[in-house]
């Protein structure tokens, strides 16, 4: 199996919430495991904000962060391309999608056909899980996404430490 993580599925590896542990089996049983290039910047700024918001500490924010950033090179990068941003743009206006979503979607796609093999779209964004399956991909989790529980810290992290 090949797996595509948009940001929402992406953040889950890193904070535990609803999905977390489903999501990282997902990358454990994956062949390759990828995600846009702009996905790290989305999750980042997800910590952020959950951080400024009181939704997890500082320093889980941080330690999120940090393992991210050090599982970044083992994941497949799909680079923003002007192909990318121009299928994106016909995605936004056919499923009604936000940007990044559209992105999400595009970059997807587009990793796809480069693998010529069927791609698991990770999302639990429910406007980007919808579309997933008219656009030709295959959406996980099974059952439409809804809903979030309490963040918590990573499963396997247990060194808070910078």
């Amino acid at each position: 199996m090949i797996a595509y993580l948009d940001a929402s599925a992406l953040v889950k590896r890193y904070i535990v919430e609803r999905g977390s542990r489903e999501t990282i089996a997902l990358t454990g049983e994956s062949e390759m495991t990828a995600t846009s290039i702009v996905s790290r910047a989305e999750v980042v700024a997800a910590l952020a904000k959950a951080a400024r918001t009181g939704v997890v500490t500082q320093e889980l924010a941080r330690n999120a962060r940090r393992l991210l950033i050090g599982d970044w090179p083992d994941l497949v990068r799909v680079p923003m391309t002007e192909a990318v941003v121009e299928r994106a743009e016909g995605l936004a206006w056919e499923h009604g999608l936000r940007g990044y979503d559209s992105v999400q979607l595009a970059s997807a796609l587009t990793w796809q056909e480069s693998v010529g093999a069927e791609i698991v779209l990770a999302t639990f964004d429910q406007q980007l899980w919808n579309a997933a399956k008219p656009a030709g991909l295959k959406p996980w989790p099974a059952e439409r996404p809804g809903g979030t529980a309490a963040l918590e810290q990573r499963p396997d992290e247990t060194d808070d430490t910078d």
